[in-house]
């Protein structure tokens, strides 16, 4: 059992930064590959980033390329979602998620396949 909370969401103008973090509960925080989704008012939940159990690999979504850097801390049960060059378009509920996999290499991308959720962090962009 993996228990997530998310910090660091607030209101930030375009063109700014904020850095998420997620904060996992357990020993085994380092045995599973981590994601961030989103999710703005009537819209579905859509991938975000990903990153596998030790870092070395990495995923994002087209909207956000050049702009976001998903990292992890293992030794702080700690990930993290730096992001840049914020937009309008980025304003939503942020959450981090947690999938249990035997893959050490792999960025999982889908959603349906990550086990446990936060509880959400409100990221919200003013133009």
């Amino acid at each position: 059992q993996v228990q997530l909370v998310e910090s660091g969401g607030g209101l930030v103008q375009a063109g700014g930064s904020l850095r998420l973090s997620c904060l996992a509960s357990g020993r085994t925080f380092s045995t599973y590959a981590m994601g961030w989704f989103r999710q703005a008012p009537g819209k579905e939940r859509e991938f975000v980033a990903a990153i596998s159990w030790i870092g070395g690999n990495t995923d994002y979504a087209d909207s956000v390329k050049g702009r976001f850097t998903i990292s992890r801390d293992n030794a702080k049960n700690t990930l993290y979602l730096q992001m840049n060059s914020l937009k309008p378009e980025d304003t939503a509920v942020y959450y981090c998620a947690a999938c249990r996999t035997l893959d050490i290499a792999v960025a999982v991308t889908t959603l349906t396949r990550y086990d446990y959720w936060g509880q959400g962090t409100q990221v919200t962009v003013s133009s």
